[in-house]
């Protein structure tokens, strides 16, 4: 459920929605913003609508896995879980956006990551070592602000500052965060298909950025990885409603 489109997969199905993040189209009801659910009742209203016709047809209760913006507090979380009680899960499993995505675009988990998600309403910046968040930061800034007041040098300083923050927080743990840039800075999210984005970013990092393969569902096709080897676990193996 992102600020701007909330997107799902079902095993044997793929994509089952990749659909604006409303509760009713045309009804201007935005229930997520800047990655947080701020109506769970209007979010359960939006799931209901948009899978409550997929999953009957699943023998089983499902198992969900959800992504989550990085630093998302207990709060947020349990918000957007609680809308998801609407699907009837048997469990839900959530992962870091950042790191969903990163599983999405085949990077190597054994390989120190610099990781930039550009959203919607939400900038996420992450290091990544042994397939866990070492570092994040967040800003509460995306690419619907630039058709607004934010200028795309405003916002890719935000964003270099945020990858300049990780570096010096990176000094004192031996994660080689300066060799994850030199590797390149690897950019998902909707603001990777902006070619200026990207150019820019390399431009004052002084490091190459690599956009992802379809940026924009990095995320939601990380999370189907991690939703299909959560599934093949024998704590799963039984989870009739």
């Amino acid at each position: 459920m992102g600020s701007a489109r909330t997107r799902a997969w079902l095993p044997g199905r793929g994509m089952v929605c990749d659909v604006p993040t409303v509760t009713f189209p045309g009804a201007g009801a935005y229930p997520v913003r800047r990655g947080s659910v701020v109506d769970v009742a209007g979010s359960a209203r939006m799931l209901e609508r948009l899978l409550g016709r997929c999953l009957p047809y699943v023998a089983r209760r499902p198992l969900v896995v959800l992504t989550t913006p990085v630093l998302t507090g207990d709060d947020q979380r349990a918000g957007a879980l609680r809308a998801l009680e609407i699907l009837r899960p048997h469990r839900v499993l959530t992962i870091d956006s950042v790191r969903a995505a990163a599983l999405g675009a085949g990077a190597d988990p054994a390989e120190p990551l610099l990781v930039a998600d550009i959203g919607a309403q939400l900038t996420e910046v992450a290091l990544l070592a042994d397939g866990t968040v070492r570092h994040a930061r967040r800003a509460d800034r995306g690419t619907l602000d630039l058709d607004g007041a934010l200028t795309t040098d405003a916002f890719v300083r935000t964003v270099v500052g945020m990858v300049l923050e990780l570096l010096r927080a990176d000094a004192a743990t031996g994660v080689r965060a300066v060799d994850a840039l030199a590797r390149g800075l690897l950019l998902t999210g909707g603001g990777a298909i902006r070619p200026e984005l990207g150019y820019e970013l390399a431009r004052l990092l002084r490091a190459p950025v690599r956009p992802v393969p379809a940026p924009h569902t990095a995320a939601v096709r990380g999370a189907a990885t991690a939703l299909l080897s959560a599934g093949r676990h024998p704590a799963f193996a039984d989870r009739r409603g």
